[in-house]
């Protein structure tokens, strides 16, 4: 187990903010976990994973928690187990080059496990509650092991019963997915070079991925927007008809947009990235609601952050 004090966070969040933590500790067990969590009772705790979908603020004062389990096994031959603490993207290589299919199209999305499971993390028309059997979780309060079906997650569009009535009282351990033998490395790659041609590189420049979430409104407001704008993109659901946030952030002309060192990305507008390298988390934020209010005084559409504020 790690233990740390007064440690700057640039290493764990993907936006490059240099803040720093009163106290850093990545446990290696669950037995350790569990340590943790009785000694520091009470205590403002924060559990990360690579920090690929956080916006630090400021200073935390507290303890930042981080898993340093990163073991995947079978279960059976469709079931695998992942530690929270594996990075997906090498879970879904190690996958691929064993012959299985599934997962592909979430290669190259950033972080880990647990958060797969936190976030329902998707692209390309997969998100992880297709591939998610069930959660291992440990109870906060009781140190109890817990087990959520998939079911009892309650997956919605980038979302779980983890960020809501459930946020806090679990930190997820380990998931456990479905896969099919099957060839996926031809998918894979494709994925990985779309990706890598309209996403910054993480660790080449500070960004979360995609910021906003792409917005749900009611059938007769798309319909009126159609009749102004026949070409916007949209795709019924039982949430709505969503609208691609990106085409909307492009229709307000606000690719490569700069506030401070904070830029709506060129290739990508669905993306805020680190411009400069230094950006303040206040130009990061201001940038963010500039974009959000030009596109509700244009489309009367609020998109919303998909990053969470800390």
């Amino acid at each position: 187990m790690r233990d740390l004090t007064n440690i700057s966070l640039l290493p764990y969040n993907t936006f490059g903010i240099d803040v720093k933590a009163k106290r850093f500790i990545e446990y290696t067990s669950l037995d350790e976990l569990r340590d943790v969590l009785k000694a520091h009772k009470g205590e403002q705790i924060l559990h990360i994973g690579q920090g690929s979908n956080l916006l630090f603020t400021k200073d935390f004062d507290g303890i930042i928690l981080h898993s340093g389990m990163a073991r995947a096994r079978f279960l059976d031959d469709e079931t695998v187990e992942a530690q929270n603490g594996l990075r997906l993207d090498d879970l879904i290589a190690q996958l691929t080059d064993m012959g299985y299919s599934g997962m592909e199209k979430l290669s190259l999305i950033p972080g880990e496990v647990g958060a797969s499971a936190v976030q329902n993390v998707g692209a390309y028309g997969v998100e992880a509650k297709d591939v998610i059997i069930r959660v291992n979780t440990i109870d906060t309060q009781t140190l109890e092991d817990r087990v959520f079906t998939n079911e009892e997650c309650r997956f919605g569009y980038r979302d779980s019963a983890f960020k809501h009535e459930l946020k806090g009282r679990y930190i997820v351990t380990s998931v456990v997915y479905h896969v099919t033998p099957g060839e996926a490395a031809k998918t894979r790659e494709e994925i990985i070079q779309t990706r890598m041609a309209k996403l910054p590189t993480v660790g080449e420049v500070g960004s979360a991925g995609s910021f906003f979430m792409n917005p749900f409104v009611p059938e007769q407001q798309a319909d009126e927007l159609l009749k102004q704008y026949p070409e916007m993109p949209h795709f019924p659901s039982p949430q709505g008809v969503k609208i691609p946030a990106a085409w909307l952030i492009e229709q307000c002309g606000l690719k490569g947009q700069t506030l401070g060192g904070a830029q709506v990305w060129q290739k990508q507008p669905l993306v805020i990235v680190n411009a400069t390298g230094n950006a303040k988390p206040e130009d990061i934020i201001n940038l963010a609601k500039l974009v959000s209010d030009s596109v509700f005084e244009r489309f009367n559409i609020r998109i919303n952050p998909e990053v969470n504020y800390i």
